[in-house]
């Protein structure tokens, strides 16, 4: 059994939690000490991003971070040293958060060779189409590497049936059309959606993309198998950084802000496995999904 494998086995009555926060935001120390505060609070596995100057899945929340994190020198080559870190001090799971061109640039091979070094599990690659990557999921499975897809409310049942007989990992559910970033509801077909990811897959099937609140945490625990929260983290951490003028107060802020919301989710989702196997909340998988054009 691989990690992420393990990360959703252990939560049999539960959702894993996946938090998402940038690698060196607000800086490198820093953004690895948030990492290990959200893992030891209750994160099953965590997402590390690369930051990235065009963004182009992210919201203002997040670009932002990415800006933060860019100004106060991030390299790519960092974020393999954040997942080493890690590594060294757990065995949840850990995927990288990046986009196709620093992939390209730094080296298809050469990216997934050095994330399975660093000891990465997977990584989410957002704006890579699924009819463009094969090349790049080979070489994920050469270097043991999960290449985890995205499947949109916008799919047809037919896409989201070839994207799930190609996964790895896990299925990232996109809740609601846009970027990354909170959203006080969500998509009305994103239990349906789960659904017909799970008649396509046996592997588990997590929700990300505008998950804002605790309440919202625990409503998705009750029909997926995880839940990924990446603005509303990030957006507590600029909060903290940004309202302490004495920067070792605000990173101290910043860490206690990811230990208590990461606490907070964790309470939120707990028990709600058992109500999504039992079936109540839940679509049934066995029911026609709602589709649109691909």
């Amino acid at each position: 059994m691989d990690r992420i494998e393990a990360a959703f086995a252990h939560r049999r009555d539960s959702a894993a939690l996946i938090p998402f926060l940038n690698a060196s935001d607000p800086d490198l120390d820093t953004s690895l000490e948030l990492f290990r505060t959200a893992l030891r609070a209750g994160a099953d596995i965590v997402e590390i991003g690369a930051p990235y100057s065009d963004p182009l899945a992210d919201g203002p929340v997040i670009q932002a971070s990415a800006l933060r994190s860019l100004r106060a020198g991030f390299a790519f080559p960092q974020v393999f040293e954040v997942a080493a870190h890690l590594r060294q001090e757990t065995d949840k799971g850990l995927v990288l958060f990046t986009y196709v061109n620093p992939v390209l640039q730094y080296g298809t091979e050469r990216f997934f060779r050095d994330a399975a070094a660093a000891g990465a599990d997977g990584a989410i690659i957002p704006d890579l189409p699924w009819e463009e990557s094969e090349p790049i999921r080979k070489a994920a499975d050469r270097a043991g590497v999960h290449l985890i897809p995205l499947i949109a409310p916008t799919s047809s049942e037919a896409r989201i049936a070839r994207i799930c007989q190609d996964a790895r990992g896990f299925v990232y559910c996109v809740s609601s059309l846009g970027v990354t970033g909170e959203r006080a509801r969500m998509s009305e077909r994103l239990q349906a959606l789960v659904s017909a990811a799970r008649r396509s897959t046996d592997l588990p099937v997590a929700v990300g993309f505008g998950v804002s609140s605790p309440e919202q945490a625990a409503n998705i625990a009750t029909f997926a198998d995880g839940v990924i929260i990446g603005s509303a983290y990030i957006r507590r951490v600029e909060a903290a950084v940004t309202a302490q003028p004495d920067t070792s107060a605000g990173r101290e802020a910043a860490v206690a802000a990811v230990r208590t919301f990461t606490e907070s989710l964790r309470q939120a989702v707990a028990g709600k496995g058992a109500i999504r196997q039992s079936g109540a909340g839940a679509l049934d998988d066995r029911s026609p999904a709602t589709s649109t054009p691909d």
